[in-house]
């Protein structure tokens, strides 16, 4: 009984200090149960909760769009295609040797000007979505390459047969026309709002299954890979069928167009790419005007500014163009633009990589005059050039020197260059002073000149001659490298050398 007692009387005592620290604490105690102060310049970050994507839906849904495309397609004479097709994988292999017999006639494309030959086979499915209550479609350019015949389906069973308006593949962008009236078109958002860490939500019809939903957020903008246009990169769920499909915010507006994925399975692994819908709409509008898309153009080709060159020459940082070559009788040479120039600027906007003055210039419109900023020999200089069309037949200058006669050069000692007077023929030809390169080692060998090269420039200073071109080598620092501008065939770039010390 003793001890029953001793137990009840701690576990009542223990239950009571509970209680009374609980009730009553000590100031201590209040202290700690405090929400730490937070500081001013850090305000804490509010939560707000998921995003309930069920108002989106039903309102942007119906908006969206199934595509299905079909190929027509001829049989073989006998009309057994599958079954010959079968036969001959039979034989392959199980006996290693083609069917007996003559072969089949495999199935070919209908011809083009009769819709009426051939049966009609599916292709492929894809998305997309109405940009017009009049029955104008939006989508990717891929969903209905090499189709013939193109079928919109809406949320509400009805398919139309639709007409082809426009297909642009540089931007994978295209619109197709459906005969109806009255649709529910989508809200046009603007990108310029939207920002790395929205949510985002995506409709389409993957693997064939229409209206599904997939939402995430914005995970990049301006995703550079390389082609015309910078994508919305996000990791919202996207897989075969939602090419096409919208992109939304939300506020239930479209922002761009889910387009690709990047993946080493071929399946979605977390990064889908989505063109924004302002380039889409400027392409859709020359689709839906002229039925293509009209691209700008000035004549040069460019290249990347490295660090190593940048510093050379005195430019602040790696960025801008690279001139490599001015064509003929196009804007830029009608500018006075020069290969070794690097543009920096073009319309008014900075130009940080090739890519960038690549789009700025083909989003130009034809007959547009424009101001370009360059980097020439150490200073800026502003000209001025007319954009023409990506249509305009290309030049392309010649550069076959022959083979000047030989001058020693005190520039073998320091950049293992023998260099050359150019000829006058040689001179109209290039368009261009410069010397030529004749015997190459050391230094110059290392940085990759050859004979045969031209140099048009050096340490930012232009050359004109092989006696200029000395003097120029002699002052050179020996202790920091120094930058050629070199002609090689039809195009020119920095080669950074390292002079013997």
């Amino acid at each position: 009984m003793v001890r029953r007692t001793l137990v009840v009387g701690v576990v009542v005592s223990a239950v009571g200090f509970v209680l009374s620290s609980s009730l009553f604490p000590h100031a201590s105690q209040a202290q700690l149960s405090q929400p730490p102060a937070t500081s001013a310049a850090q305000p804490p970050v509010l939560v707000k909760g998921l995003p309930d994507f069920t108002d989106l839906v039903e309102r942007v849904g119906p908006s969206v769009v199934s595509i299905r495309t079909t190929q027509r397609v001829v049989m073989n004479q006998a009309g057994n295609d599958e079954m010959d097709q079968q036969m001959q994988e039979f034989f392959r292999r199980f006996f290693g040797m083609p069917m007996p017999g003559p072969a089949p006639t495999p199935r070919r494309p209908a011809p083009q000007d009769d819709s009426s030959q051939g049966e009609e086979r599916p292709r492929g499915v894809g998305s997309g979505f109405i940009l017009t209550p009049d029955g104008y479609v939006m989508t990717n350019a891929h969903v209905i390459d090499g189709a013939d015949e193109v079928y919109v389906n809406l949320t509400d069973k009805r398919e139309y047969k639709a007409k082809v308006v426009g297909v642009d593949k540089r931007t994978d962008v295209a619109v197709v026309k459906i005969e109806a009236k009255g649709l529910p078109a989508v809200t046009i958002g603007d990108v310029s709002r939207l920002k790395v860490g929205e949510w985002v939500m995506a409709i389409g019809t993957p693997f064939g299954l229409e209206n599904t939903v997939t939402a995430g957020i914005v995970s990049a903008k301006a995703r550079d890979t390389g082609e015309e246009i910078r994508f919305i990169q996000t990791d919202v769920a996207v897989n075969p069928g939602n090419s096409g499909g919208p992109l939304i915010n939300m506020r239930g507006e479209v922002v761009g167009i889910n387009s690709q994925i990047l993946s080493r399975s071929g399946g979605f692994m977390g990064i889908s790419l989505s063109i924004p819908i302002d380039d889409a709409m400027r392409v859709a509008d020359q689709l839906r005007t002229d039925g293509k898309v009209t691209r700008g153009r000035i004549g040069v080709s460019i290249g990347p500014v490295t660090k190593e060159v940048a510093d050379s020459l005195g430019l602040k940082r790696a960025m801008g163009a690279m001139v490599q070559g001015v064509e003929a009788g196009l804007p830029a040479d009608k500018a006075g633009l020069e290969a070794g120039d690097i543009i920096t600027r073009f319309n008014g906007q900075g130009i940080d990589s090739p890519a960038d003055l690549s789009r700025q210039v083909a989003a130009t419109r034809p007959g547009t005059k424009v101001s370009v900023q360059v980097f020439r020999r150490g200073a800026y200089k502003d000209l001025s050039l007319t954009v023409a069309s990506m249509e305009v037949a290309e030049a392309t200058p010649g550069n076959k020197p022959a083979t000047p006669s030989r001058s020693n050069s005190v520039a073998q000692a320091v950049l293992g260059l023998v260099v050359s007077d150019l000829t006058p023929d040689q001179k109209r030809e290039l368009k261009s002073d410069g010397v030529l390169v004749d015997q190459v080692d050391g230094p110059a060998a290392r940085a990759g000149l050859r004979p045969g090269d031209v140099v048009l420039a050096l340490a930012n200073v232009q050359i004109t001659s092989a006696k200029q071109f000395d003097a120029v080598t002699a002052k050179v620092d020996r202790q920091r490298p120094v930058s050629l501008l070199v002609r090689r065939g039809e195009w020119a770039q920095y080669v950074v050398i390292r002079p013997n010390r």
